[in-house]
């Protein structure tokens, strides 16, 4: 039924199919040659993404008589990154610009969208798991490193992050373009939040310090430990996240993460 107010809200001629995701809010419209990606209620800094080349290019907005935005983006024909190909300094080079974008921190501020520290991380997380009454004793040790270890970085350097960089969310475009889409999950706040997930899960450990140059900065002891803090918390909320589902093989997974995390810390 969606599908079809959005056919007759395009015109004659037009038809749309899902295009995935999460949300389901996302379709692709044909209308004989034309191809172009709509979405409702996109990211509102879609139009500064766009003009960064971050996105694929935004063709307009329209504002529906129920409240809702529509957006169309020009379609790009290219391909969701593997997990082997996260190694590609575009994509080094692209979150780096992202992490730098003043015009896209700006707008973020401007929209009311308050940081997200550390602090209200974890009470988020710790609300979580005593709202799904989830117990174990090693996501209980991490919980007791976390609190004890809360990073120290100044909201002055906070940057606006993607928060799910995974590797369904970067489209590569021919040799040079690289995008990161569905920015629904977006969060001012430490570049860590970006860079642990990434780092862990896609970079090999011996090739940080290449990476993180390419990125723009150095690797740091600093850097290092706020990582370990980020990704702790990145796989305790997976863990609670795939045992809510009972998709223990998923789970399992995380928690091997996050014991390779805790080792790590032991051996400092």
């Amino acid at each position: 039924m969606r599908v079809k107010r959005l056919e007759h809200f395009m015109g004659e001629g037009w038809q749309l199919r899902p295009a995935g995701g999460s949300t389901g809010e996302a379709y692709i419209a044909e209308q004989g040659e034309q191809k172009i990606f709509i979405k409702r209620n996109s990211s509102p800094f879609l139009a500064v993404l766009s003009a960064e080349g971050i996105v694929p290019k935004l063709l307009w907005t329209k504002r529906l008589e129920n409240g809702d935005v529509i957006t169309a983006q020009r379609w790009v024909d290219g391909h969701e990154l593997k997990a082997t190909d996260m190694t590609d300094f575009r994509v080094a080079s692209l979150l780096s610009k992202i992490h730098q974008s003043k015009d896209l921190l700006d707008m973020f501020k401007r929209m009311g969208n308050l940081a997200l520290n550390p602090e209200h991380l974890l009470s988020k997380l710790v609300h979580k798991r005593e709202h799904v009454k989830f117990e174990d004793a090693t996501v209980t040790k991490s919980f007791k490193w976390l609190l004890e270890n809360v990073p120290l970085f100044s909201e002055e350097n906070y940057v606006v992050c993607h928060a799910d960089i995974n590797h369904n969310n970067w489209m590569s475009h021919g040799e040079n373009d690289l995008y990161l889409i569905d920015w629904d999950c977006a969060q001012v706040a430490d570049p860590a939040l970006d860079l642990a997930p990434l780092l862990y899960i896609y970079i090999p450990k011996n090739t940080w310090r290449t990476w993180l140059k390419t990125y723009g900065v150095e690797m740091s002891a600093d850097l290092l430990s706020r990582m370990r803090w980020y990704m702790i918390v990145e796989c305790i909320d997976n863990i609670i996240w795939y045992w809510q589902r009972n998709e223990l093989k998923y789970m399992l997974k995380w928690a091997d993460k996050l014991k390779y995390v805790l080792k790590e810390i032991e051996q400092i």
